[in-house]
């Protein structure tokens, strides 16, 4: 499991799970696998896979038969600004949830109106 901030995301502001199953599978080169998170803000992030029927470090050559993937990325902006934290307010609430809830709404009621 590789780990960024603290590695532990508690609102994830984006997550991803993927699982991915094959026959047969055939490396002519050994990979490197890796997530790179991209940009200048702190965030709290982890990814991390677990494998069926693969060794921990695959060979080249080697036919690997019925095997699986599981993959699991989580990612979070850490800050304190309003606009940054996705963690929950003084409220106990989520504010950015909260905003987008609100900004979608006004969405939707603009469009109504301009069928109207």
């Amino acid at each position: 499991m590789k780990k960024e901030g603290t590695g532990d995301p508690r609102a994830p502001d984006i997550a991803l799970s993927a699982n991915v199953k094959m026959r047969e599978l055939y490396f002519e080169e050994v990979p490197d696998p890796e997530v790179r998170f991209r940009g200048n803000t702190e965030r709290n992030s982890v990814w991390g896979s677990r494998r069926e029927n693969l060794p921990h470090e695959v060979r080249e050559g080697v036919v690997y038969r019925n095997a699986g993937v599981r993959l699991r990325i989580a990612s979070e902006v850490a800050g304190s600004g309003p606009d940054t934290s996705n963690g929950p307010d003084k409220e106990g609430g989520n504010a950015n949830q909260e905003r987008r809830r609100q900004s979608a709404g006004q969405r939707e009621t603009e469009t109504k109106k301009e069928k109207e």
